[in-house]
C-alpha cells in the first residue's frame, strides 16, 4: 500500500496541482488531506472543489479550516476583538468565498485524527497538529516524553503531523515522527511543495518527504487579481511568505504582541528592517 499526506495548501490551486501530479506519477493508492485546505491563498474554493472530487480523498481538520468556520459565526472561541480588527481583512475574504460556494461548512465534518493500518506493521496515527489539538506541532524537535505520551494513549508506532509548514523525520525511542511539511506555503526557504509518501513494505512503513518544483508566478498574480490583496496587511504577509517560503506572519504576530505594537503597514515595515539585519 501506498498513501500521499498532503497537507497546508493554504489556497494554492497550482502547488496542489503539482503535488496531484507527482502522486499519480508515484503510484499512491489513496490521498489523505492532513488539515489547512483553505486560507491565506487566493485560491480556497478551488482547492476545495478539487479534493472533493476524488475518491480517493479522506481529510483530518486543520486550524484555518475551522478557522473560517468559527469566524463565520463569531464563535466566542475567538477574541471578539478580531472581528473588527483590520488586520483579518484576508480570513473575512476567504470565508465570503467559501460561503458563496456552498463549502464553508464542510470540514466541521472532517475528524481530528485518522489511522492507518496495514496487518504485521505499527499502526500510523495522523493529526494536523497533534490528536490533542490541531496547533501543537510535531517534528524532531518535540519533547520525547509527549510523543511517547501521545504513541501510547494512541497505540500508534508512527506519528504524522503537519501544521509547522517544514518536513521532519524523527526517531522517538521506535516511534517515528513525521511531518509532511506544507503544499502551499512551506516555511524552510525551499518554495517547492512539499508532500509525504508513506509505503508499506515488509520492512515497515517506508516514508520519503517530497518536493515538487512549481511556477509560482500564477498563485502570486492572483493574490492581486483576486482582490485577496486588497483586503489588507494579512494578505500581504500571506504573499510574502508564498514569494520568500519563509515563515513571517506567525513570527510578525509574536512580536507585535511581545512589544505591544499595533499590527499595521508602519510595524510590518519594521519588522522588515529587522528581519533584514538579522
Amino acid at each position: 500500500m501506498r498513501v500521499a499526506v498532503i497537507a497546508d495548501i493554504h489556497g494554492n490551486a497550482d502547488a496542489l496541482r503539482a503535488v496531484l501530479a507527482d502522486v499519480q506519477a508515484q503510484g499512491a493508492e489513496a490521498l489523505i488531506v492532513n488539515g489547512d485546505v483553505v486560507n491565506r491563498g487566493p485560491d480556497s474554493v478551488e482547492v476545495l472543489q478539487t479534493l472533493l472530487e476524488r475518491p480517493d480523498t479522506r481529510f483530518t481538520l486543520g486550524n484555518h479550516d475551522d478557522l473560517l468556520r468559527l469566524w463565520q459565526l463569531r464563535s466566542e472561541q475567538l477574541p471578539a476583538e478580531w472581528f473588527t480588527d483590520p488586520f483579518w481583512g484576508a480570513t473575512e475574504w476567504s470565508m465570503a468565498q467559501l460561503d458563496r460556494a456552498g463549502l464553508l461548512h464542510l470540514p466541521a465534518d472532517w475528524p481530528m485524527t485518522l489511522r492507518l493500518q496495514q496487518a504485521g506493521l505499527p499502526d500510523v496515527l495522523l493529526a494536523h497538529g497533534s490528536p490533542d489539538h490541531y496547533r501543537e506541532s510535531l517534528s524532531e524537535r518535540t519533547a520525547p516524553q509527549r510523543v511517547a505520551e501521545i504513541a501510547a494513549a494512541h497505540g500508534a508506532g508512527v506519528l504524522v503531523a503537519s501544521h509547522i509548514h517544514r518536513q521532519a523525520d524523527a526517531d522517538f525511542a521506535g516511534v517515528r515522527v513525521l511531518n509532511t511539511g506544507a503544499v502551499g506555503s512551506p516555511a524552510d526557504g525551499d518554495p517547492r511543495a512539499q508532500y509525504l509518501l508513506l509505503t508499506a513494505t515488509p520492512q515497515g512503513w517506508q516514508p520519503e518527504l517530497r518536493r515538487v518544483p512549481y511556477d509560482r508566478s500564477g498563485v502570486l498574480k492572483r493574490f492581486q487579481t483576486s482582490g485577496l490583496l486588497d483586503t489588507g496587511l494579512s494578505a500581504e504577509i500571506f504573499r510574502d511568505e508564498v514569494q520568500t517560503a519563509r515563515s513571517l506572519y506567525t513570527p510578525y504576530w509574536t512580536w507585535t504582541e511581545e512589544t505591544g505594537r499595533p499590527r499595521n503597514a508602519e510595524t510590518w515595515q519594521q519588522f522588515g528592517r529587522l528581519l533584514a539585519t538579522s
